[in-house]
Order: C-alpha cells, then structure tokens, then sequence
C-alpha cells in the first residue's frame, strides 16, 4: 500500500512541480516576472496533473490485476529478469528467439548471434505505429509509443543464463511523470513463461526419447535373446542326434562325442550378459564343436584356423561364429563326398575386423538343401541389433569351390597385419580371403546357403 501511495505522489508532485517551474519562466518571459501566468495556463496544469493522477490510478489497478499484489518490482516500468537454462548458449539462444517471435504485439526482432543477443520492439496497447499524429497534438508526440525488450545470453559450461529486460523506449526521466499501464510487466512475465514453457517441451521429449531409448534396448535384448534362443537348440539337437546315431555303431566314439559335447557345455554356461562374447572364446567352443564332427566325418573333414591373439578379444554376438563353421559343414562338406577343408581366419580391416569362415565343398551351386535356412535368418537379424550399420555379412562363391562367408564387426586395427593360411599339409586358403570383403552398408548373400 505505500508503494502505491508513493508512487501516485511522486507523480502528483513532479506534475506540480513542472507547473510551478513553467510558470516561473512564463512569468519572466511573458510579464518580466511582475504577474502571475493566468487562469486558464493553471487550468491547463491542473488538467494535465490530474490526467497523471488517473493514469497512475489506472496502471495500480491493471498491475494489481496481472501480478495479484504491488511492490516496488512489480509497480516498475522497466523490468528485469535472470533465467538460468540447462542447455548451451547456440540451443537457449534459438529457444528464445522463438520464444521473443511469439511475444504479443511484437513487431521486429533482431538477432544477433555472434553476441548472443537479441532485440524487439512492442508498441504500446491502443498505440497504432503507422498512423500519422497531426503536428499540433503536442501530447501525442510526446507519449511514448513503444516498448523495448532486450536479452543477453551469458554462456556457461554446459549451461547459460539469459537477462531479460523490457523497458520503454525513452530516458529514464519519463518515469517521473508517466507509466506504462503494467505494460512490460505484461512482455517480462509472457516472454519468461515462453521460455519456461519451452524449456518443459524439451525436456518431456528428452523424457520421452530416453524411455524409448529404454524401451527399444529392452525390446532388443529380448529379441537378441529370442534369437539365441533359437541359434543353441539347434546345435545342440544335431549333436545329440549324431551320438545316437554313434552309440549304436560305435561306442568308443559316442563316449568320445559326448565328453567332447560336455567340454563344449562348460563353455557355454549362461552368464548375466551372454549377448556378447570375445572371439577367442568362441573359438574355443567352435573347436570344441570341430572335436565332436571329426569324430564322425573323420579325415573328411580338416580345420585351419588362422586368428591373431590381439583380435581374440574383439567382442562377437555369441554363438554367430559357430552358426557359419556349422552352416559350412552341413551344406557344403559333409555332403561332398571326400569332405574338405574348413578355414577360419581374422584379419584387420579399415572398417574393423573381418572374420572369414570359408570352405572347399560343394559351394552354393551344389546339392539342394534341405535346411530352412534360419541360421543365416537369425544371424542377419543379430547383426542388426547389436551393430546397426556398423557390422556386415557377405556369402559369396569360393575359388575354385566352395564358399566364403564373410562378417565385418567393429574392431581394432592392426597395421602391417599379412593374412596368409597356414600350410600344414593343407590346400591353400581360397583367393578369395585374400582381398578385403565388402564395405558394411549392406547384407550381402549369392545364391542360397543355408
């Protein structure tokens, strides 16, 4: 309340006070200062102090209205305010921009990036900018037309501050004879809750992306585990069915099998994260599973494996190594008639680490298969989910036959890295190993394996 008061009288009393100091001069100028100015200039002054008075009343009771009680703060025509936002200076400056654009009345905003700061103009209620005040309307001239609104950005480590100002387009010494009606009372409180409002949609949507982002993990680990699900039955059934099969023609050897399937199962024992595991490790449990298919297919079947230690701890989706030795096997060796030979090698390549299971058998002209090819199917999909656009797989034609399976993870690079396949007695590694695979863009299969 004596905010109030003081603010009408201090407006009274500068409306006075100009009179008198007018008349003062009227005097001098007009009567050498021997009378006073007449009725008519007091009556003019009186008029003019009590439009004053009523304009001040007026702006009490708009502002009383806007900000539900009065203070020195609120009763002010120039208003301040500081805004702390999470965010970089370049993102709040574009936010309040946005925010400043939508501000009512707002004619011109100018940005200035390189300074962070921005500027606008709002003219005033009831104040028309493209009319034309006739020259003898002293007091429209006079009144104040516009109102500024100013914000600088202040950039901080990962955070800003902006200041705000809203103040009229003249000196401050206007303040002692007029006020705005709770005009930029009206631009400060509507541009900070813009911004504010603003500052709630970014970070619903960054709430709402990070729950997709979680839902979509979570989704793709089960379907990860869907997969693997169906990759390890699989194997599992081929193998018990060949120590059926050996236990009815040839003990010794099922016995063999089966101690062969158990060291294979210690290696595969679950663990609280089994999506991934390191190359050499999967090595060990394809040799494992190489140790049980000698068993049956005998010297039709040879293995080289050529894998430098510094990639066997490249991580792998597990079981995806096994899926290719297993897919080479069946549809390429053990339906030759000879059998052949099984390479394994890993080299360093731009793009990361290109594994290579390739084979000399039948190739994918060969006979028909009577597989459903969900190996394959499922390994594309695991690929996929855990690597997105950074893994590839290629299946081409071996030379001179057989055929090459190809995946492409990523991993370190080892310069001066030579691929070349060891020569124990074996064929040499095909041609086709010797150059790099293709780029991962894309899955790439010729003709049907599997």
């Amino acid at each position: 309340m004596l905010t109030s008061v003081f603010l009408f009288v201090r407006i009274v009393v500068a409306w006075g006070l100009s009179a008198l100091v007018v008349a003062f001069l009227w005097s001098g100028f007009f009567h050498h200062m021997e009378a006073p100015p007449g009725i008519l200039f007091w009556l003019a002054a009186i008029g003019l102090t009590i439009a004053a008075a009523v304009r001040v009343i007026d702006h009490l009771h708009r502002v009383r209205v806007l900000a539900g009680d009065v203070d020195a703060a609120t009763l002010s025509s120039r208003q301040r305010r500081t805004v702390d936002l999470p965010m970089e200076a370049d993102e709040a400056f574009g936010l309040i921009e946005g925010a400043l654009r939508e501000l009512p009345r707002i004619q011109s905003v100018i940005p200035t990036r390189d300074s962070l700061s921005l500027h606008g103009r709002v003219p005033r209620p009831g104040v028309d900018p493209q009319r034309k005040i006739p020259w003898y309307n002293l007091l429209a001239h006079c009144a104040i037309k516009q109102d500024e609104v100013q914000v600088t950005i202040m950039p901080a480590d990962g955070t800003c501050r902006a200041s705000l100002h809203c103040e009229p387009d003249a000196g401050a010494w206007r303040d002692l004879y007029t006020v705005d009606k709770g005009a930029n009372y009206e631009h400060i409180e509507s541009l900070t809750r813009a911004i504010a409002r603003r500052v709630a949609e970014r970070r619903r949507a960054e709430q709402a992306a990070s729950e997709h982002n979680a839902n979509e993990k979570e989704l793709t680990q089960a379907r990860l585990n869907l997969l693997q699900a169906q990759v390890e039955p699989h194997f599992l059934y081929n193998t018990l069915a060949n120590a059926q099969v050996l236990a009815a023609t040839d003990p010794p050897r099922a016995e063999q099998m089966l101690g062969h399937l158990i060291q294979y199962l210690r290696r595969s024992l679950p663990r609280e994260e089994n999506a991934m595991s390191p190359l050499g490790e999967e090595l060990e449990r394809t040799q494992a599973y190489l140790e049980i298919l000698k068993i049956r297919m005998g010297a039709r079947l040879q293995a080289n494996i050529e894998v430098p230690d510094a990639l066997k701890a490249v991580p792998l989706p597990s079981m995806m190594l096994q899926t290719l030795v297993e897919n080479a096997i069946k549809h390429g060796l053990e339906p030759k008639p000879g059998g052949g030979t099984l390479w394994i090698m890993a080299r360093s390549v731009d793009d990361g680490v290109a594994i290579t299971v390739a084979d000399d058998g039948l190739g994918l002209g060969g006979a028909p298969s009577s597989g459903t090819g969900i190996g394959l199917q499922n390994l594309r999909e695991r690929l996929r989910l855990t690597y997105g656009v950074q893994a590839s797989f290629s299946l081409t034609s071996n030379f001179p036959q057989g055929v090459a399976a190809t995946l492409i993870v990523p991993g370190p690079r080892l310069h001066g890295q030579a691929m070349s396949p060891a020569s124990h007695g074996a064929r040499p590694a095909p041609t086709s190993h010797l150059t790099p695979p293709p780029p991962p863009q894309a899955f790439v299969e010729v003709g049907q394996h599997g």
